[in-house]
């Protein structure tokens, strides 16, 4: 669990630097979300050229939907509720199955202006699921009201994503990573 502070940067302007980094890769995204109801989709598409690299997204607002359109555990959600990491990284990882994505960002909390699954507001878990098998999930304590809570949720996944893209360079092509790498004579 971590304390973040107030995002550095615009969602938009972190918006159009991951999508410039997915399409420089090469890869595609895609996003679940719950709490923040479709915003980091609506800030993705955005950006101009988002469709070079967008997939989609599934807003899975519901619980049940967590489970039926996005593969959480449904033993997970009775135990330990939505608003979870474990719930985050299964989110991330299943809209990436989902919708045939290279990468998958979720977003799963309490924007208010009630406490809920007996978390309290602001608390907030995002997940970024990557192409070579890592999956991260972040813990954040968001301060504001329901709209800047989701605003910072959208901002930090985001965030998030930027750090993994620039983190997780592609592997080069090298024999190891069935291309042809070596040099012939």
């Amino acid at each position: 669990m971590s304390d973040v502070p107030e995002p550095e940067e615009d969602y938009f302007d972190v918006a159009a630097q991951v999508l410039e980094l997915l399409v420089a890769r090469g890869e595609t995204l895609a996003a679940a979300e719950s709490l923040t109801g479709g915003l980091v989709a609506a800030e993705i598409t955005a950006a101009p050229g988002s469709s070079r690299a967008f997939r989609g997204s599934v807003t899975s607002y519901a619980t049940d939907l967590k489970r039926e359109l996005l593969g959480v555990d449904a033993a997970l959600l009775a135990e330990r509720g939505a608003v979870d990491g474990e719930v985050a990284r299964q989110m991330a990882e299943g809209v990436r199955a989902a919708l045939t994505a290279d990468w998958g960002v979720s977003t799963t909390g309490v924007a208010g202006p009630e406490r809920q699954d007996g978390q309290e507001v602001g608390t907030v878990h995002i997940a970024v699921a990557g192409p070579y098998g890592r999956t991260v999930a972040r813990e954040l304590k968001l301060d504001g009201d329901r709209e800047a809570i989701r605003t910072g949720s959208v901002t930090s996944v985001l965030e998030l994503l930027r750090d993994e893209l620039t983190r997780n360079e592609r592997p080069k092509d090298t024999e190891q990573h069935g291309g042809n790498g070596c040099l012939q004579p």
